[in-house]
């Protein structure tokens, strides 16, 4: 008997549903509406994040880490070997030269311990990607990026809820990015969170999501109008996805118990045939805690 395993399956665990209704209801469907703050505000207080920005994917929000970068042509990034195409496209996008450094056998993770060596002069930033939700090495590539003073952008698409040391995935660097693309535990079908922990760049990081305007200033009183100020693009989602998404994030607890229990139930049954050696299961270091 042949059995389809779906590489991945979305779940509507809670309100989401009703959420979404509500933000039809409410008249504001387009982006930055009620559910929009509220999704923004909840992954703030969880994690402890200084600034929450939903985006309308990870993808985006690594080419709005980019552009916060100022990078110019030639400038070089650090990158893992081993990674999604976006992550690399963002900072191609801005002109610069990727910069590839092997991963780790164990984690699959950049290996801190190759960074330095690709340092050069035209290095400016290391994006370190945690993969399946295990973070990376984040202590000493922060103690290298200090050394040579470059920005750290955290690529913690899988990563959202997972925690290295004490400490939330995407908030340890200077920059952060989420996915809430359907494949990820915590999903609105598109959709991802830039987070931003250096306080300097979070109202450049405003306006260059809303296609480079001050349009955020505008909607806080703060000035009578708003116009063209910076490079930008249209990076907010629709409140309905955001709507969508709070559903997800208000259950992530039970969310991750589930997906704990079907995790535990593969390894088990899978555990005979990596004891053979015909297949390697993934590794959770100890140390740090994969989505909890």
């Amino acid at each position: 008997m042949t059995i389809d395993i779906p590489f991945n399956k979305p779940c509507v665990f809670g309100p989401e549903l009703d959420y979404v209704a509500q933000a039809i209801a409410n008249g504001h469907a387009s982006g930055d509406g009620p559910f929009t703050h509220r999704a923004q505000d909840l992954l703030q207080e969880r994690f402890a994040a200084n600034r929450v920005l939903l985006t309308t994917s990870c993808t985006s929000a690594l080419e709005m880490a980019a552009l916060l970068c100022d990078l110019q042509p030639g400038d070089e990034v650090i990158l893992p070997s081993y990674t999604f195409v976006s992550t690399a496209n963002a900072f191609v996008l801005r002109g610069a030269v990727p910069v590839f450094v092997d991963i780790r056998p164990d984690t699959l993770n950049i290996d801190e311990r190759m960074i330095e060596a690709a340092i050069t002069p035209r290095t400016k930033v290391i994006v370190p990607v945690h993969y399946a939700g295990i973070a990376c090495e984040m202590d000493a590539i922060m103690a290298i990026a200090e050394r040579h003073n470059l920005l750290v952008v955290e690529d913690a698409a899988q990563g959202v809820f997972a925690q290295y040391n004490d400490q939330w995935l995407g908030t340890i660097g200077h920059l952060g990015c989420y996915s809430f693309h359907e494949t990820k535990n915590f999903s609105c079908g598109e959709g991802g969170a830039l987070v931003i922990n250096e306080a300097a760049l979070v109202q450049r990081a405003e306006i260059l999501r809303d296609k480079g305007t001050n349009r955020s200033e505008f909607l806080q009183g703060q000035v009578d109008k708003y116009t063209w100020v910076d490079l930008g693009s249209s990076y907010v989602p629709s409140d309905m996805l955001a709507a969508f998404l709070l559903g997800q994030l208000e259950n992530m607890e039970a969310i991750t118990v589930r997906r704990g229990e079907i995790h535990h139930r593969y390894a088990t049954m899978l555990a005979p045939l990596a004891e053979s050696g015909r297949l390697r299961l993934p590794l959770t270091p100890i140390s740090r805690s994969a989505p909890r």
